[in-house]
């Protein structure tokens, strides 16, 4: 209601209602004061109809019994003055209020005849002054509308006649008189005239108030009254009259409304002066809380909500995006939340939302914000722009370059992928802290290691990616499961990167079996955990999820959180990834969490910008857990009645204070059911949490699924998977032609690999008898090598009765396919193979382990044990053995025939592999023999793939049975030899690494060669097969080899004495094969924390019990050796290492021990300078000789 400063007021006629007339059509009005004009006349944008089209209710109101009123008691009757409107010839006798005319007796008649007209008030003549007053303004009559015949006030004649045929009343009607020869009427001023008031002003104009101001009338004294009056649109509002104050607030007006204010001064006669008159909008609340939801480099979301008092009105929203230099952009919407899209990467944009109600906009609200930077651009800052479409490869990772010499701290982006890559190559848990390079503290330089890992999943092959999945998930970092593209807009389920994680774990049940499960990750059937966010909280789901994952005994940062280095850092391309790890149980109730083990999945950004990761989890998971404040929970409403899989759960907060969780059902019909009381803590909702999944875990309808039964559901929520690429199915076709023969491993070895039989090992015991002459007795030695050359003819004839079997043929076809797809099926094959052995190996091994640490007298079940797991063993290696020993003997083959063609292809195809990065059996463990043929043939393929820039230099590991030497070189090189296949390595493997051209010139070498051994056994478990002979003769050839020797103790102090010795035979060997002494490290493993003078201590012991043995020995004696430094160099300083256990707690649910990753980097880099130190050695056709040369030697 009107408000007024002193004084007093009077008058009020009617207070202004709500208008609740819904919103106009859209429309995009230009931007305007809200003071439209402050002139006499104003303009009326009211729609162009008469008066007679207005509803009665509107045209017959109170104001107008006022009006009759006042008029009757302030003026004269002066009905002779009065001509007829229609006529205007005779006098007026009546005059209509609804039509606001007046009209003699004849033109009148229709009023009474007309039912229509009947309904209008009829009064007789009044005062000519007083009647021309506008029915909707109060203002004088002074126009008329030749187009509508009737009389018009001049803000008619600028609103809804606006653009008709008017003329000034006066000089119509001395038209009309004219047209009938009369002489014009003289009509009498006014005998006083009341001075109007100062120009109308507006200090104050709000949604649903005005304040007006008006100046002093001039030239007039003493005190004042002034006649106000205002109206809509619509209708009229109201008219009041105060006295002495000239300023006053109308209230209760409706928003975004046009609004007429009149005001004249009034004397003390009840004169009044001429109107002055003003039009105004009334303000329209411009939106609250506009902010910036998601954003991307090509689009952002935005949201805000209701403007103040706007609650419950109908309303749009105008958006206006604004770039300097780009055209403007105005979005219409009717939602709180709007997606602007076909944005440019990386540039500024103000964006401003409006609210539009009648057809007026408020003033905007704005933000400016950046779009992020697209993909490639986040590429090219981190120096990985070119292999968006190259692709990063395994090889060119583990290139031996500056930073394997001397680890730097990453001083530019570019910089942060390599660091990254490398510390993880070496199984290093805190390689995310690469990731952070600023050193000025804004972070510029840095970037979210999310973004990092997206990058480089983005930029690698499915070689690497895999590769990266397995070191990832061995320092219990979670892995990609759901990748998003943002330059392409496709998400990718990273299924094939997962299928090679094989972890071992024990359920609770079968704590009391004392029992393991060995599984391949993706074909377990487990229940599936999903955590996502919606809106944001305050509250991080990554480090709740982080302690739900941690036993009792540790805490790992599985899952990336804000508080962790660098990941406060904005996110550019990784929103919309989807994180997976698994819980695990070691069947230790007193360390285990869960009983059962779990895959949880964390994830990022909002499910309202990512529905299609959303709706997979739904479908894919036993459980969902929503984190959201209750301010958003409408957002469910869309679940309602939808086919979801999961059980929904909430974690809602109110302003991040309190939790509560809550169960969501969606069908048939949206419900919320509390399942905990409020929570105020962190250590509280944990509990809660962990209590929901324990009871879903025991419930017998816990959905449970493999992730590779999930690759349908990625199907139906328009996922890509990885592994329905071309040369991935196909390689998978013909893996499965192999494996699909497999019943009986053993079976199927002797008929479908038959040449690396029996028959091949009589042979290798043939040809090593030759120079061993073990069973020489009293024959003269040349008669006897001619028998055994004799008896060696025998077999190869036997062998080369054999046929290239089926499986082989297959083989051989998947091999002869293109690098990629060679890859693939390699890795199928490898993969599928394990599948159907590892559990039974699994067993024995066990078995194998649990005998040797019971007691080492018990050789015969030993080696019984021992050949069944070589029996069930069945591996890519057997194949590649297979082709060994047809190559060998493919001279007794036509030499133009198909066949011979196709075996001829095999070095070459192996030499490819090699540089796939599957390691090459360079002694056949089970035959103690190399096949030098075929091992000279697929080294000179290598050879000239490399383009004769094959200059190696050579690195040994030698040691005791599982003493972790395979594991020492994987971690060290990032390399891939067997472990946990079988008992141990059979005989010796090689691997190839390259070296980056930069430091080739200073090391001597193009590339470096690994050479991974069988572990030395006690004499207590010699074998008849003269296995004891074998692993030192491999030992030895492979100490002969070496530039850099490391020798792997275990800390199994009851088998110390019998491996130093092994050692010092194998060193003493050398004296008669090579004049070149290698370098030596001594790697104690397993070694838990001890001091530094302890370490020197047992070191000089160490030292003076391997001179001993020296000394003792009568045939090291006889050869001149007489201690350690005769046969090996080696530093004082450094040459005795003390290697941490692997894992840092108890497996499965360890991560790789930190002090273990840091020591054998430290270990790496001295072997790299000990190669740096050494003679040039030659190539691999100089290799080959010195193989077939050492082999034969010792």
């Amino acid at each position: 209601m009107p408000k007024y400063w002193g004084g007093h007021m009077s008058g009020v006629e009617s207070l202004p209602k709500l208008n609740l007339m819904g919103p106009t059509a859209a429309v995009y009005p230009v931007k305007t004061s809200n003071i439209i004009e402050e002139a006499k006349f104003s303009p009326c944008l009211l729609k162009r109809t008469s008066i007679d089209d207005q509803p009665q209710n509107q045209l017959e109101t109170p104001h107008w019994d006022y009006f009759e009123q006042e008029t009757e008691s302030t003026f004269e009757d002066n009905k002779t003055q009065v001509i007829c409107d229609i006529c205007s010839k005779i006098a007026a006798v009546k005059t209509c209020l609804t039509c606001n005319v007046s009209f003699c007796e004849k033109d009148g008649r229709q009023h009474y005849k007309v039912d229509a007209l009947n309904r209008h008030k009829l009064i007789d003549v009044c005062s000519e002054v007083e009647r021309k007053r506008c029915l909707h303004y109060e203002k004088s009559l002074d126009f008329f509308c030749r187009t509508d015949q009737m009389s018009i006030c001049s803000i008619c004649a600028e609103g809804k006649h606006r653009g008709h045929d008017i003329t000034e009343h006066r000089a119509w009607r001395t038209q009309q008189a004219l047209s009938d020869d009369e002489e014009p009427e003289d009509y009498e001023m006014p005998h006083k005239v009341v001075p109007p008031p100062g120009r109308i002003q507006f200090p104050s104009v709000k949604p649903n108030s005005v304040v007006l101001s008006w100046g002093n009338p001039k030239g007039l004294e003493g005190p004042k009254s002034f006649r106000i009056m205002w109206s809509s649109l619509q209708k009229v509002e109201g008219r009041l009259v105060i006295k002495n104050f000239h300023k006053i607030e109308i209230s209760n007006l409706e928003l975004g409304q046009q609004y007429f204010f009149s005001v004249a001064t009034e004397d003390e006669d009840g004169n009044l002066s001429e109107w002055v008159t003003a039009t105004v909008f009334t303000v329209v609340s411009p939106p609250r809380h506009l902010t910036k939801e998601h954003s991307d480099a090509t689009s952002l979301t935005l949201k805000w909500m209701d403007g103040e008092k706007m609650e419950g009105i109908p309303q749009q929203f105008l958006i206006a995006v604004e770039s300097p230099g780009k055209e403007p952009l105005v979005i219409h919407t009717h939602d709180y939340c709007k997606k602007v899209s076909d944005l440019e990467p990386d540039t500024k944009y103000t964006i401003s939302v409006s609210t539009v109600v009648n057809d007026r906009c408020s003033e905007p609200i704005s933000i400016c914000t950046r779009t992020e930077p697209s993909l490639r651009q986040v590429l090219s800052k981190i120096g990985l722009e070119d292999q968006y479409d190259t692709k990063l490869t395994l090889s060119t990772v583990l290139e031996i370059n500056q930073y394997d010499r001397s680890q730097r701290k990453p001083k530019s982006a570019r910089a942060v992928p390599e660091a990254f890559l490398k510390q993880l190559m070496l199984l290093n848990t805190n390689a995310r802290s690469a990731t952070c390079v600023s050193q000025d503290g804004d972070k510029c330089n840095a970037i979210n290691l999310l973004d990092l890992v997206t990058a480089l999943f983005l930029c690698s092959d499915s070689a690497l990616q895999q590769d990266l999945v397995l070191k990832m998930s061995l320092c219990q970092f979670a892995v990609p499961l759901l990748l998003p593209n943002s330059e392409t807009r496709e998400i990718t389920m990273m299924l094939w990167s997962m299928r090679d994680i094989v972890r071992t774990f024990r359920p609770s049940q079968q704590a009391f079996l004392k029992s393991y499960f060995d599984e391949r990750l993706v074909l377990s059937d487990i229940p599936l955990v999903s955590f996502v966010r919606l809106g944001k909280t305050s509250l991080s789901k990554s480090q709740m999820l982080n302690k739900l994952l941690c036993n009792n005994q540790q805490i790992h940062h599985t899952f990336c959180h804000r508080i962790m280095a660098c990941c406060d850092v904005p996110r550019r391309i990784s929103d919309g990834l989807v994180e997976i790890s698994w819980y695990l149980p070691c069947g230790n109730r007193k360390i285990d969490k869960f009983t059962e083990p779990l895959a949880f999945t964390n994830m990022r950004g909002d499910i309202k910008t990512s529905e299609r990761q959303f709706a997979f989890l739904c479908q894919a998971s036993a459980a969902v857990y929503i984190y959201c404040d209750e301010s958003e929970t409408n957002y469910f409403k869309h679940l309602e009645g939808k086919h979801v899989e999961a059980n929904i759960f909430l974690i809602s907060s109110t302003q991040g204070k309190s939790y509560r969780l809550k169960q969501l059902t969606v069908n048939p019909r949206l419900k919320m059911t509390d399942i905990s009381q409020i929570k105020k803590t962190d250590t509280e909702l944990l509990k809660a949490l962990q209590e929901s999944v324990s009871k879903m875990l025991v419930s017998p309808q816990t959905k449970k699924v493999s992730l590779a039964d999930l690759a349908y559901t990625a199907h139906c929520c328009q996922i890509l998977v990885d592994e329905d690429r071309d040369e991935c199915q196909t390689a998978w076709e013909n893996a499965s032609k192999i494996t699909a023969k497999v019943t009986n491993i053993s079976e199927f070895k002797d008929k479908q690999l038959p040449y690396q039989g029996n028959i091949w090992k009589a042979i290798s015991w043939v040809e090593t008898e030759c120079w061993r002459l073990r069973k020489v007795g009293n024959n003269n030695p040349g008669n006897y090598c001619e028998s055994i050359k004799e008896k060696e003819k025998e077999l190869r004839n036997k062998q080369q009765s054999f046929e290239m079997t089926t499986a082989v043929e297959c083989f051989h076809h998947g091999m002869t396919t293109s690098e990629v797809q060679r890859y693939h099926f390699l890795k199928w094959l490898e993969m599928e193979l394990d599948n159907l052995s590892r559990h039974q190996l699994s067993a024995l091994q066990d078995r194998y382990k649990e005998l040797r640490q019971k007691s080492l007298e018990e050789t015969k079940e030993i080696v019984e044990t021992d050949n069944q797991i070589s029996a069930c063993s069945l591996r890519v290696v057997h194949f590649v053995r297979e082709c060994g020993q047809l190559y060998n003997n493919v001279s007794c083959l036509p030499e133009y025939s198909r066949q011979r063609k196709n075996i001829e292809q095999l070095p070459g195809q192996c030499a490819q592999m090699m540089l796939d990065g599957f390691p090459l059996e360079l002694v056949d463990g089970d035959a103690a023999n190399i096949p030098i043929k075929w091992i000279s043939q697929v080294l000179t393929e290598l050879h000239n793939i490399m383009n004769s820039s094959s200059k190696l230099k050579v690195i040994t590991v030698i040691g005791a049975e599982n003493s972790g030497k395979s594991t020492l070189l994987n971690t060290m090189f990032g390399v891939r030899f067997a472990v946990n296949v079988g008992t141990c390595t059979r005989g010796a493997f090689i691997q190839l690494i390259s070296v980056s051209k930069d430091i080739r010139k200073e090391l001597g070498c193009d590339c470096i060669m690994l050479i991974d051994t069988e572990g030395l056994k006690p004499h207590r478990m010699v074998r008849d097969d003269h296995s004891h002979e074998r692993d030192k003769e491999v030992a030895s050839l492979a100490v002969a080899l070496s530039d850099v020797v490391v020798v792997s103790i275990s800390n199994d102090s009851s088998r110390e004495k019998d491996l130093w010795e092994m050692v010092c035979h194998a060193f003493a060997r050398l004296k008669g094969v090579s004049k070149k002494k290698p370098v030596c490290h001594f790697v104690h493993t397993n070694m838990y924390d001890m001091p530094a003078l302890e370490q020197l201590k047992r070191s000089k012991e160490l030292m003076e019990q391997l001179n001993e043995m020296f000394g003792k020995d009568v045939k090291m004696k006889k050869a001149n050796i007489n201690k350690l430094s005769d046969v090996i160099k080696f530093d004082l300083n450094n040459w005795s290492w003390y290697i941490p256990p692997v894992w840092d707690g108890t497996p499965p649910m360890a991560p790789v021990n930190v002090g273990f990753s840091a020591t054998v980097y430290t270990l790496k880099k001295v072997l790299i300078n000990d190669l740096q130190k050494c003679p040039e050695r030659g190539d691999l056709i100089q290799f080959i000789g010195k193989v077939e040369q050492f082999w034969k030697t010792v």
